[in-house]
């Protein structure tokens, strides 16, 4: 299977910078990837070198197979950037139809309105909108060539929490029709569950790339939280070897752990009146912090 996306041991270089460095990476249809990193870390060179905005300084990268400046390959992207402007005096269908004018084979304006949320909003002047509904129209634009690809920066800045709920449930379907996602994000709540794939960068570089549950497996510790009516247990706890950290309020306990097996075995050998006894995976938003810690020193 050929990748939609190939970085063939890419380097970009600027003056004083080399903000991409020695990558290599394939994605391929139908793949829901989050591309994290810290600021600096090498996303937005990355995205520019994808879409053609920017020439490697070695290596290669290719696009549906092909050079990315080609525009062939751009009629069948998606794109939602930050800060797109909207043309004024237009309405919302009049935006939309704008965009569809521009493909060969849009997708019906009703279509759009449902993808993005907006039939109720269908008729309102677009420059009208509030910032959350501005970024439904910029992804309903994004979708009037039916792309095959979609880029999708920080798609959900803005949106209440039901708009996000329906736009991650349209992502859902996109991907099982076969779509490609590529997102960037800050929300690692939202790259947890949107993605199959996660592709952290910091210095220009992968630290890891592998599937949400499969990074805070590695990445993160687990959490042990039970009760005890014994409130002089943080000495014990906290000298144990696997112990990452540990908080109590009362009677409750958490115990961060790389290993909780070996946790509940100490706990349960102890003649401590603990109950309420729950284990919890650690987060992606850990798991990221401790990539991007350790690469930093």
């Amino acid at each position: 299977m050929n990748p939609v996306i190939c970085f063939d041991h890419v380097t970009k270089s600027f003056t004083h910078t080399r903000a991409v460095d020695d990558v290599s990476l394939k994605i391929f249809a139908g793949q829901s990837v989050t591309l994290l990193g810290p600021n600096g870390a090498g996303k937005s060179t990355s995205i520019a070198l994808m879409l053609g905005l920017q020439k490697p300084t070695s290596g290669r990268v290719t696009l549906f197979g092909a050079n990315p400046v080609r525009s062939i390959s751009h009629e069948r992207l998606g794109v939602v950037l930050q800060n797109v402007s909207i043309p004024d005096r237009l309405r919302v269908t009049e935006c939309i139809n704008l965009a569809r004018g521009f493909y060969p084979h849009p997708l019906p304006l009703s279509t759009l309105l449902h993808l993005s949320g907006l039939e109720a909003d269908a008729h309102l002047w677009a420059n009208s909108l509030s910032g959350g509904k501005m970024r439904r129209l910029q992804f309903a634009l994004a979708m009037a060539g039916d792309p095959h690809l979609l880029f999708l920066d920080e798609p959900t800045v803005g949106m209440d929490v039901a708009a996000k709920h329906h736009f991650w449930d349209t992502l859902h379907t996109l991907v099982t029709a076969g779509k490609t996602i590529l997102l960037t994000t800050h929300d690692l709540n939202e790259a947890d569950l949107i993605s199959s794939r996660v592709i952290v960068m910091n210095h220009g570089r992968i630290v890891a790339d592998a599937a949400p549950e499969v990074i805070k497996t590695q990445f993160a510790s687990r959490q042990i939280h039970f009760s005890c009516a014994t409130t002089d247990l943080l000495d014990a706890l906290q000298n144990w070897p696997e112990t990452v950290s540990v908080e109590s309020r009362g009677q409750h306990y958490t115990i961060s752990t790389r290993d909780s097996d070996q946790t509940l075995r100490r706990l349960l050998g102890r003649p401590w009146p603990i109950h309420d006894v729950l284990v919890t995976g650690g987060g992606l938003e850990e798991a990221f912090m401790r990539l991007t810690k350790e690469e930093t020193k």
